[in-house]
């Protein structure tokens, strides 16, 4: 579960480096914010559909 952790960690400084909430994430990412609390307190593990959503939405952030 290590690299949930670290996904975690990389949704949180990308939410503070843009000024973004979970809402603005979940949506973002189209997730529930639901399922996004859950894989960010490390207690749902990310499917791959969602990992590549997450990473996808992170990746247009830095643009």
């Amino acid at each position: 579960m290590n690299d949930v952790t670290e996904l975690a960690a990389k949704i949180i400084n990308c939410q503070k480096k843009n000024d973004l909430t979970d809402a603005d994430v979940a949506f973002g990412a189209h997730l529930s914010v639901e399922k996004l609390h859950r894989i960010k307190e490390n207690s749902y593990k990310p499917t791959d559909d969602d990992l590549k959503r997450i990473n996808d939405f992170m990746k247009q952030q830095q643009r």
